[in-house]
């Protein structure tokens, strides 16, 4: 368990390159001494590696777990309706690949502001929570809403106890 520990330890974060306004998630892995690399990922705008492990070469799992993150509800309302395809493509790649998928959203208020409606488009409420719903069941995804300020943490948090899991 220790051995395994050392290894999670040793996190890099990876960072897709095209993620932009994400400075106070790099500021968070800076302050907290946490490696990152950016780097274009297929899908998702964060996974991680764990650098050489005792098999002597780095470990990869971009294609096995990412965080995609959005800025705002509105972000989110526009990738559900208008960039809808291309938000679909992308959670599809992900799922060929058998990839668990969490859609981290930078907005405590979540599911209350969705249904009161006080968000800046016009997707209604149904709508949203439709397509929502939808994308839970649909591609497996854990849809995550939280204060921005959590973000980097978030992202951390999550990857280190996946890694965890399957060194086991």
């Amino acid at each position: 368990m220790e051995k395994i520990k050392d290894l999670v330890r040793k996190m890099v974060i990876l960072v897709d390159s095209r993620e932009k306004k994400n400075q106070h998630i790099l500021a968070y892995f800076e302050k907290q001494g946490i490696p990152y690399q950016v780097t274009k990922l297929d899908y998702g705008d964060y996974s991680f590696l764990l650098p050489s492990s005792a098999a002597g070469i780095d470990l990869y799992f971009h294609q096995d777990i990412c965080i995609e993150r959005k800025a705002t509800l509105e972000e989110l309302s526009g990738n559900l309706a208008q960039k809808r395809q291309q938000f679909e493509t992308e959670f599809l790649k992900a799922g060929n690949c058998g990839a668990k998928v969490y859609l981290m959203v930078e907005h405590p208020g979540g599911y209350t502001d969705i249904i009161n409606h006080t968000y800046k488009t016009e997707l209604s409420p149904i709508a949203f929570m439709a397509s929502l719903k939808t994308w839970e069941s649909r591609f497996g995804c854990h849809i995550h809403f939280i204060d921005r300020q959590y973000s980097g943490y978030f992202i951390v948090s999550t990857f280190q106890y996946y890694a965890r899991e399957q060194l086991k």
